[in-house]
Formats: structure tokens, sequence, C-alpha cells
């Protein structure tokens, strides 16, 4: 790895354009970079990350993606819905290619039910469904079908409806890391400067 420390990697993606102007109904809220770090780190310490193929879906402004190449992966799909968002990582991948070697990347604006790739990996922090109820179900869905191993970020609140989806589709959690994410004020509905959520980044492997 290009990094010594979850430290540097934070660092470096601290720098990363985030959501110019987020859609509320996309529930487009930013990976805060210490996360984004961490959860890079640790996938990468598992041999997980280095020479792989990965999709990140729903990308946003690409934070977990090019995380992922600072780390060695091969090739990543960063994937959106949204064309503007999609600008944003194509904007901070250029800046990361700069700086370093890293792997490849492909941009693709389409619902996330379109993909028909096989990868390695697939990294995502979907729509909770606050706004649509089960948003994050087709993200599940599609990583199921395009790669043998997921991790992917829910409320905690919502794990038994993951595992569920995931059991659907012959996928078990394995692992469950815990974090709280702090959504900044950018909606008018939002009473507080920060709300802090529980959520889980969730390990899925395929029972097959």
């Amino acid at each position: 790895m290009s990094f010594r420390s979850v430290k540097d990697l934070n660092q470096e993606l601290s720098k990363l354009e985030s959501f110019s102007n987020p859609l509320i109904k996309q529930e487009q809220y930013a990976t805060p970079s210490h996360i984004a770090a961490d959860w890079l780190w640790q996938i990468a310490l598992q041999s997980e990350l280095a020479g792989k193929t990965v999709l990140d879906a729903g990308c946003g402004p690409g934070i977990l993606g090019i995380a992922a190449l600072l780390l060695g992966a091969k090739h990543v799909y960063f994937l959106d819905i949204d064309r503007k968002t999609l600008t944003t990582s194509q904007n901070n991948y250029k800046k990361i290619k700069e700086e370093y070697e890293v792997g490849e990347a492909t941009f693709i604006c389409e619902n996330i039910t379109l993909f028909d790739q096989e990868v390695d990996l697939v990294i995502q922090n979907p729509p909770f469904g606050t706004k649509e109820k089960h948003a994050d179900k087709p993200f599940l869905e599609t990583a199921f079908r395009s790669a043998p191993l997921v991790y992917s970020m829910h409320k905690i609140v919502t794990e038994a409806f993951v595992a569920a989806v995931a059991k659907d589709n012959l996928f078990t959690i394995t692992e469950v890391w815990k974090y709280e994410l702090p959504i900044k004020a950018q909606f008018s509905h939002h009473q507080k400067p920060v709300k802090f959520i529980d959520v889980g980044v969730f390990r899925l492997t395929a029972l097959h």
C-alpha cells in the first residue's frame, strides 16, 4: 500500500470534492473521509482489495472507489444515476491520478439494476430507504449477482432486513463494522447542525 496509516489515507480522501448540490430524494449523504478510510483500510488488511476489480455502486463523488484504487484495486467501476455527481467522481479520479499510480476507472451513469459486469468486490453506501422504503434493496440484489463479496453500509436498525435479502440471494452476513455517521444539515427539514446515525458496514459473502 502507498499509505503507512489510516490517518494518511484519511488526509488524502479529505481533499476530494464532495456533493455540490445533494438531492434529497436520492438521499445523497456523503461518506466522511475518516469512515471511508477506515472501511477500505480494513478490507485491504484482509487482502481483499489489491489487484481486484471493484464496483462502487451509487458512488456519489467516488470516495469509496478512489480509496480502493489508492489501496491497490486494479479497476473500479464508478456507478451513479446522477450525471452531475458522477462528473465530480471523474474529477476526483483525475486529481488522484495526477499524484499517484492507480488502477483504471470506468464511469457509468445508469440505474443500479442495469449493471451487468462481474467484479471481485462491491463496495457501496446506498440510500438508507428513509425517503423511499427499501431503496437499498436493488443495490443489495445487484451486488449479490455481481460479486461473491460485498461490503454495504446500512442503518444498524435494518440489520434484519439486510440479513433477509442476503438469505434470499444465498448470501450471509459475516461481519458488521459499526460507525456513527454524521449527517450535516443540508436540507430544509434538518433541525440540528449535525445528526449522528448508527450505521454498519456489512460484510456479506456468497454461500455457494
